[in-house]
C-alpha cells in the first residue's frame, strides 16, 4: 500500500504539473496579454505602448520562466525604472528591501485578481467556502436518493417499480442544469406563473413568490427559501446518473449464484436485500459517488451563475470573462487538484470495499 501511495502521489504531482502548464500556456498567449495590457492601462495604447508595459510587468520574459515564477520554484523578475525597483514580489507593503526571492503557488502568492482588485486567495476563500455549502447539501440529498432508487429498481429487475423508477432517473440525468432550473425558477420562484401566484392569492405564503429566485442572499445567510433551488437542480442532474450505476450493479448481484443459495435456505427476501445483496451492490456506486465531487466542483457553473450565487463556478465565468489570468490559473489550480486527490481516495476505497482487490 504504502509503495501504492508513493507512485501514485507522484503521478499526481506530474500530471497536476502537465495541466497547469497548459492552462498556464493557454491563459498567457499573446491576444490575452495584450487584451490584459489594454485594460489595465488604457485602451487606446499604441503597440509599442503594450509592449512597453508587458515587458515592464514581467510578460515579456520566456513562457517557461514566467511559469516557474507563477509556480514559485524560480526568483521572481525585478526590474528597475526610474530608478525604482519593481518585481513580482515587491509590493506596496512589502518593499524591495524586505521582499522575498520566492513568491509563487508553492509559498502560498496566488497573485492578485485584476477585475476585483483584491488578493487571489482571499477571493478563492469565500468561493470555495460558498461551493463547499452547496455541494455538502447537494451530496446529503443527492447520495442517499439515488441509492434509494438504485436498489429499489434492481431489486426486482423488469417490474413496474424498476420501469417507472428507471424512467425517472433517465429523465433527471437527461434534463441539464439550465433547463431544469428554469423549470424551477418558472414553476416555484416566479410571481407571474407557476404556483406562487396561486399560494399566494390563497394567503398560504407570505409575499408573492414560494422560493427565491436568486441565491445571493444565501452567501450570508442559508434558509431552505433562498438556498432550495440550486440544490433541487444539481442534485437531480447527479442523482439520475448514480441511480443508474446502482440499479446495474444491484441487477448483477441479484443473479449471482450465492443470492440463490440463500433464497432456496428459506432466507427472507428482505435478509437478503440487507445482509447480502447491498453490499456487494455498493461496491461499483462508490467510485461514481467520488466522481461527483470534481464534478460539481466545475458542475455548479451553470448553476451558480444562473441563480447569482457567487460561489467557486461563478468566480471562474467572472475570471474567464474579463480575461482575469491570475484567477484563472488558480481556479484550475484547484479543480486539478480536486480531481487527483477524488479519484486517489476513490481507488483506495475501492480496494477496501472490495476484498478481490489487491493493490501489487
Amino acid at each position: 500500500m504504502a509503495m501504492f501511495l508513493i507512485r501514485r502521489f507522484g503521478i499526481m504531482l506530474l500530471t497536476a504539473l502537465c495541466l497547469t502548464f497548459i492552462v498556464f500556456f493557454l491563459t498567457n498567449l499573446t491576444p490575452n496579454l495584450e487584451k490584459l495590457a489594454r485594460s489595465e492601462g488604457s485602451v487606446r495604447m499604441s503597440d509599442a505602448q503594450v509592449a512597453s508595459w508587458l515587458e515592464n510587468n514581467g510578460y515579456a520574459q520566456p513562457l517557461i520562466v514566467r511559469y516557474g515564477q507563477w509556480l514559485g520554484a524560480m526568483p521572481g523578475w525585478t526590474k528597475e525604472i526610474d530608478g525604482e525597483t519593481t518585481g513580482r514580489c515587491i509590493t506596496a507593503a512589502m518593499p524591495a528591501a524586505d521582499a522575498p526571492r520566492f513568491c509563487g503557488v508553492l509559498q502560498g502568492n496566488w497573485g492578485q485578481s485584476t477585475v476585483f482588485k483584491r488578493p487571489v486567495s482571499e477571493i478563492l476563500g469565500r468561493a470555495l467556502g460558498a461551493t463547499g455549502w452547496l455541494m455538502l447539501w447537494v451530496m446529503i440529498i443527492m447520495v442517499p436518493s439515488a441509492l434509494t432508487l438504485g436498489v429499489l429498481a434492481g431489486m426486482r429487475e423488469g417490474s413496474r417499480t424498476d420501469r417507472v423508477l428507471s424512467t425517472v432517473a433517465i429523465a433527471t440525468t437527461a434534463t441539464p442544469e439550465y433547463v431544469s432550473g428554469v423549470i424551477l425558477i418558472v414553476v416555484l420562484a416566479s410571481a407571474t406563473a407557476g404556483i406562487s401566484p396561486i399560494l399566494a392569492d390563497w394567503g398560504w405564503i407570505e409575499g408573492r413568490t414560494l422560493f427565491q429566485g436568486t441565491a445571493t442572499s444565501a452567501m450570508d445567510e442559508i434558509t431552505f427559501w433562498n438556498f432550495g433551488l440550486p440544490v433541487i437542480t444539481v442534485a437531480l442532474y447527479g442523482m439520475g446518473y448514480i441511480a443508474r450505476m446502482t440499479r446495474a450493479s444491484m441487477t448483477e448481484v441479484m443473479t449471482a449464484q450465492y443470492i440463490r443459495t440463500a433464497r432456496l435456505k428459506g432466507v427472507s427476501f428482505r435478509q437478503v436485500v440487507i445482509r447480502h445483496a447491498l453490499r456487494n451492490a455498493l461496491i461499483a456506486p462508490f467510485t461514481v459517488i467520488m466522481l461527483q465531487f470534481p464534478w460539481l466542483l466545475n458542475g455548479v457553473v451553470i448553476v451558480e451563475t444562473l441563480f447569482n450565487y457567487k460561489g467557486f463556478g461563478w468566480t471562474l465565468v467572472q475570471g474567464a470573462g474579463n480575461n482575469d489570468i491570475e484567477l484563472l490559473l488558480s481556479c484550475s489550480v484547484v479543480a486539478v487538484v480536486v480531481v487527483l486527490v477524488t479519484q486517489l481516495i476513490s481507488d483506495i476505497g475501492y480496494a477496501f470495499l472490495n476484498p478481490r482487490i489487491r493493490i501489487s
